[in-house]
């Protein structure tokens, strides 16, 4: 639905929206579109580096060097700082990776076949064979020196994280989670995310996977996106992932009675989310020559 709409109401290219919406284009393309100050919270999981090839033209994650995909993200980050609310904030799950020695695949690991690909970037300068690179602090760090608040970091621990086959360090169990805020000051609703005994929320969340039925392996948990999506925003608030994938953002936001919006620019993903959605969206096609 359509029409002159309020500032609660989600706008672009001179449109206002009222109802979800799912786009179809280029994240930094379409972010571009959007009004000012229209969006109350963004919950996002960004493709990580050198992890997939998903045989989109454009897609980020897939620069040859760390320092490119920082830069691209850097930019899709810049236009969502200026579309969220002055109270608005950001939350940003990001995973890690180890240096390819420069070798251009990754083999398969017996306990986990989809670690396997045939596209890995070089190794980073001044890094060695088998170091972790740090992407998310990297990335973290980076947006605090463009002017986002860096509030504080979640350890997403999963209880039942793929095994591997590695001897020689421990199994990795966790991710990070950032908060980020546009202002010092930000809307943040404590009492919503509190603990049983009504204690604070804690930055440590055990969550397990769980993988949306035919989606691709990095969709992210519902019950990861929750805590976020309540704590940073009021009912009937937009919520904007700019890099949807099966919609599980849109899923939680449709359960806790928010509006969203997602951008998606794989085609393959962009139906997934449609099934997904209880309720259609309205779908709209924007971006320069990717939809």
């Amino acid at each position: 639905m359509r029409q002159q709409g309020n500032k609660n109401d989600f706008g672009m290219g001179g449109t206002r929206y009222t109802r979800n919406l799912l786009i179809l284009g280029d994240a930094l393309e379409t972010l571009r579109k959007i009004d000012d100050e229209c969006v109350q919270c963004a919950v996002t999981s960004p493709p990580y580096w050198g992890l997939r090839d998903y045989g989109v033209e454009h897609q980020i994650g897939l620069e040859p060097s760390l320092e490119g995909f920082i830069d691209d993200l850097s930019r899709v980050f810049a236009e969502l700082h200026r579309v969220l609310k002055p109270d608005g904030t950001l939350w940003l799950n990001i995973g890690d990776t180890f240096t390819s020695g420069n070798r251009r695949y990754r083999a398969t690991d017996r306990k986990n076949p989809a670690r396997a690909m045939q596209i890995r970037p070089d190794t980073p300068d001044g890094l060695k064979r088998k170091d972790l690179i740090g992407v998310p602090w990297r990335l973290a760090l980076r947006l605090q020196s463009d002017g986002w608040y860096l509030r504080t970091d979640v350890i997403w621990h999963k209880p039942n994280a793929m095994p591997e086959s590695v001897k020689d360090r421990p199994t990795r169990s966790h991710e990070y989670v950032f908060l980020l805020s546009k202002s010092e000051k930000y809307y943040y609703d404590w009492r919503a995310v509190a603990e049983e005994n009504g204690r604070h929320l804690r930055s440590v969340w055990s969550i397990n996977t769980r993988p949306y039925s035919g989606a691709h392996f990095a969709t992210f948990p519902p019950d990861l996106v929750r805590p976020c999506i309540r704590a940073s925003t009021r009912p009937s608030d937009y919520v904007l992932d700019p890099f949807f994938g099966s919609g599980t953002v849109g899923e939680v936001c449709e359960q806790e009675g928010r509006r969203y919006v997602g951008i998606e620019l794989n085609p393959e993903y962009r139906q997934l989310a449609l099934r997904r959605m209880k309720t259609a969206p309205e779908v709209v096609a924007y971006g320069t020559g990717h939809v």
